[in-house]
C-alpha cells in the first residue's frame, strides 16, 4: 500500500510544469524548516558538524534553504523522468570547467564523472549522456515498487544503470575500456569497510567511511576523473553544468589517500552551492571504532 501512495503521488508531481513543481518544494521545504523532523533533525547536526566556522545565523539560514531546494528536487525528480531527455538538455547550461570534459574525453580513455547528491543529478545524468555513451552505478531504492520507475526514467536518455555489484563494477570497467563514460554519484557510505569497500578519510574535517571504488577504477583504466554537478537556477530559469579537476591521489595505491581525494573533490563541489546539497543524508553513521557518531 505504501509503495503505491507513493507512485500515486510521484504521477501526479510528473505532471506539473516545472515553476510549479518548484513552487510546492518551497512550501514542503519551508513546513520541514519549521516542523520538527528527521531530515531537519539530521541536515542540522551535518551543518554544524561540517561548518563550524559559519555563524548560528548562517548555519540556521543554510538549514532552511537546503530544505528548501531538497524538496525541490524531490517534486523535480517524477517531472524529469516522465519529460523527454531533450526538454531538460536545452534547459542546461554551460558553467565553469567545460574545457575540462572535452579534454577528458579527447583522450580516449573514458572519463570517470563523480559527483556529490548537489542540486538535481538527474538533469545532470541527462546531459552527460548528450555528451557521450553513460555507464551509472546506482543504489537500488528500499521502496522496491520504485526501482522499475527509478531506471525508466534515468535511462530515457540512453544511460546504462547498473547495480553496486561486483557484475555492476565489472560492466564500469568494460565501459571505460571502450572509451565511455562512467557516472557516479560518490558521498554515500559503502556497504562495508576494508580496503576493497571503503574507508574513513576526512569529510569537512570529520572521518567518514569514504569508497575506493573511483580510485581503482582510475588505476587500472587511466580514465581520467572530473568532478560536476549540475546547479539549479533561482525561479525555474533552468541548470547549470560545472566541472573541477579531481584532486591529486586520486589515483593512488593507497586507498586511504584516494578517500581523502575522493572527499576533497567533492567538498569543492558541495562549496559551490551549498544549499543545494542533500545534508540529510546520515554521512557520518559509521564512524571508526571509539569515535560516537553525532547523531546519536
Amino acid at each position: 500500500m505504501r509503495d503505491k501512495i507513493i507512485l500515486f503521488i510521484l504521477a501526479l508531481f510528473s505532471r506539473l510544469p516545472l515553476a510549479v513543481a518548484q513552487g510546492v518544494g518551497v512550501v514542503i521545504g519551508r513546513l520541514a524548516f519549521w516542523i520538527p523532523n528527521k531530515e531537519r533533525r539530521i541536515a542540522r547536526i551535518n551543518i554544524e558538524t561540517c561548518l563550524p566556522e559559519w555563524s548560528p545565523e548562517q548555519r540556521n539560514a543554510l538549514l532552511r534553504e537546503s530544505l528548501i531546494e531538497t524538496a525541490k528536487g524531490l517534486v523535480e525528480m517524477p517531472v524529469v523522468w516522465a519529460s523527454p531527455p531533450s526538454r531538460w538538455i536545452d534547459r542546461m547550461q554551460c558553467g565553469e570547467g567545460a574545457e575540462l570534459l572535452e579534454s577528458a574525453l579527447a583522450q580516449g580513455k573514458g572519463v570517470i564523472a563523480v559527483g556529490p547528491h548537489l542540486g538535481n543529478w538527474e538533469v545532470g545524468l541527462h546531459y552527460l549522456t548528450s555528451l557521450s555513451k553513460v555507464t551509472a552505478i546506482y543504489r537500488p531504492p528500499r521502496q522496491e515498487g520504485l526501482d522499475a520507475l527509478l531506471k525508466q526514467g534515468r535511462s530515457k536518455g540512453g544511460a546504462t544503470l547498473v547495480p553496486a555489484t561486483p557484475q555492476g563494477v565489472k560492466s564500469l570497467y568494460g565501459a571505460l575500456k571502450r572509451g565511455e563514460m562512467m557516472a557516479l554519484l560518490a558521498d554515500q557510505q559503502p556497504k562495508a569497510a576494508g580496503r576493497q569497500g571503503g574507508v574513513y578519510a576526512p569529510f569537512f574535517g570529520h572521518p567518514a567511511l569514504t569508497m575506493v571504488l573511483v580510485g581503482r577504477l582510475a588505476r587500472k583504466t587511466g580514465a581520467p576523473v572530473l568532478f560536476w554537478f549540475a546547479e539549479r537556477l533561482p525561479k525555474a530559469a533552468g541548470y547549470r553544468m560545472h566541472w573541477f579537476q579531481a584532486p591529486p591521489g586520486i589515483d593512488s595505491e593507497e586507498p586511504e589517500v584516494i578517500a581523502a581525494a575522493l572527499n576533497s573533490g567533492l567538498e569543492v563541489c558541495i562549496r559551490q552551492a551549498p544549499a543545494q546539497y542533500l545534508w540529510s543524508y546520515k554521512r557520518f553513521a559509521s564512524q571508526p571504532e571509539g569515535v560516537i557518531s553525532p547523531y546519536y
